[in-house]
């Protein structure tokens, strides 16, 4: 452990409610706050990651900073996103005040994690954070495009989102989250987490997502945003065959249909069954626009 702070430095349940009443701060349905009040936890999560000694990671939603005094114990550096502006306003001195000799190595970028496209200091290697439910996907997926220096992510969502984004093709739960998620990363269930170690105790379990980056891309001549409007597409009709699903996307049934046998895939498929790989032959095989699509992360 790299941290010379002393062992009651992270919070625990009485330190989180105090810090709470001391800024007014009541958790919002709306930011989907629930705030981590077990050390313990926060150390699992830390370990589960890897953070090792040379990471440079990045925090997203740090709240009263439970998971950011954890990572700062291990990492080299941290920088942790928030968006909510007295929560911003204060992480800096709870950071200071109980881990003074790592509070040089924290940054605190005051943002919405959905519009930050650069971070001070070296880059990512890693991802860590508790993401709020209501944004866990869009959130993920928007970080590991902007930042490919993200070898490792951990992150803990509703466990209902990380059977989505861990789940294989042909799984009843497999869909738009889990194809774009392994777009960028080897993607597995690392675990899951009680409702009594956040306040207030949300209705749902949550549960440890493990996203490691691919080594290489994925290998195809078509780009991201053509595979995602395929994937788009195919999971926006789910229950019809990929031959009526991708009209809209080929321009005609017919089209789908040449663009589906093109690149191996029968055309009474269902999206469901598709691995990343095959979405990305269609997408070689369809039209090649180039320009922007719209991408859907919540289906």
């Amino acid at each position: 452990m790299t941290s010379s702070s002393t062992p009651d430095a992270l919070l625990g349940p009485a330190d989180v409610r105090a810090l709470a009443d001391a800024l007014g701060v009541r958790p919002t349905k709306q930011r989907g706050q629930n705030f981590v009040i077990d050390a313990n936890t926060v150390r699992r999560i830390v370990r589960t990651a890897a953070v090792r000694e040379d990471d440079v990671v990045v925090e997203v939603g740090p709240g009263l900073g439970s998971l950011t005094l954890a990572l700062l114990e291990v990492a080299d550096r941290v920088t942790a996103v928030e968006i909510d502006d007295v929560l911003a306003s204060a992480l800096p001195a709870t950071i200071a005040a109980r881990m003074p000799d790592r509070a040089d190595r924290f940054a605190l970028v005051h943002s919405d994690a959905m519009h930050v496209a650069e971070l001070p200091g070296p880059a990512p290697t890693a991802l860590v954070a508790n993401l709020p439910y209501n944004v866990a996907v869009p959130v993920l997926l928007h970080m590991l495009e902007t930042f490919p220096s993200i070898e490792r992510t951990l992150v803990m969502v509703q466990s209902e989102v990380a059977d989505r984004l861990a789940a294989a093709p042909g799984s009843k739960v497999y869909g738009v989250p889990s194809v774009k998620a392994c777009w960028y990363a080897e993607v597995k269930r690392a675990g899951a987490i009680g409702r009594n170690v956040f306040w207030p105790a949300p209705n749902v379990d949550s549960g440890l997502v493990s996203l490691v980056r691919r080594a290489e891309p994925l290998k195809t001549t078509a780009s991201r945003r053509e595979v995602f409007a395929v994937v788009d597409a195919a999971f926006a009709q789910r229950r019809k065959t990929l031959r009526a699903a991708l009209a809209g996307w080929a321009g005609s049934a017919a089209a789908a249909e040449t663009a589906l046998v093109a690149a191996g895939v029968s055309p009474q498929a269902r999206g469901e069954a598709l691995t990343v790989e095959e979405f990305a032959r269609i997408a070689e095989h369809g039209p090649r626009s180039g320009g922007e699509h719209g991408t859907r992360y919540d289906a």
